[in-house]
């Protein structure tokens, strides 16, 4: 199945987090209750508003995944637990690449499912820093998309 992939608008940020909390909590067993509760404002407040945000909807509506974009470069990427494995991170990656030129994608080295995702889509690892962002120790591993 293929999906639309559309913008998302500030008053869909609620939502957004919403999804992105449930993701986190399916895939993110590195993390603590304290360092869920560390990022989500930060999400709301901060990360959503600095990058070009896309996503899918269902039939309903209700946002099933949604990527943001900055300078090239994956920044978030997010699936509602219930969506994942029906291709809504496929086609919201394929759409970036082709839409916003992106050629880069940091993610956690804790999370292997994010890791093979990204290296099926055609991501290599190409560096790596022990902590994150933010300093916290969660190993990040910065990801070049390959040329076909």
């Amino acid at each position: 199945m293929r999906y639309t992939v559309s913008t998302v608008e500030t008053t869909d940020y609620p939502e957004v987090v919403a999804v992105w909390e449930a993701s986190v909590r399916a895939t993110h067993d590195f993390l603590t209750e304290a360092d869920i509760q560390f990022y989500k404002p930060l999400i709301m407040q901060e990360y959503l508003q600095a990058v070009n945000l896309f996503c899918v909807k269902d039939e309903a509506n209700k946002i099933l995944g949604f990527i943001g974009v900055a300078e090239q470069k994956v920044e978030m990427l997010f699936i509602d637990p219930a969506a994942r494995g029906k291709g809504i991170g496929r086609d919201l990656i394929k759409y970036v690449i082709e839409q916003e030129n992106v050629n880069a994608v940091d993610v956690n080295e804790q999370n292997p499912q994010a890791v093979g995702f990204y290296e099926h889509m055609g991501f290599s690892v190409t560096g790596r820093s022990a902590t994150d962002g933010m300093g916290k120790p969660f190993p990040i591993l910065f990801m070049t998309l390959q040329q076909k």
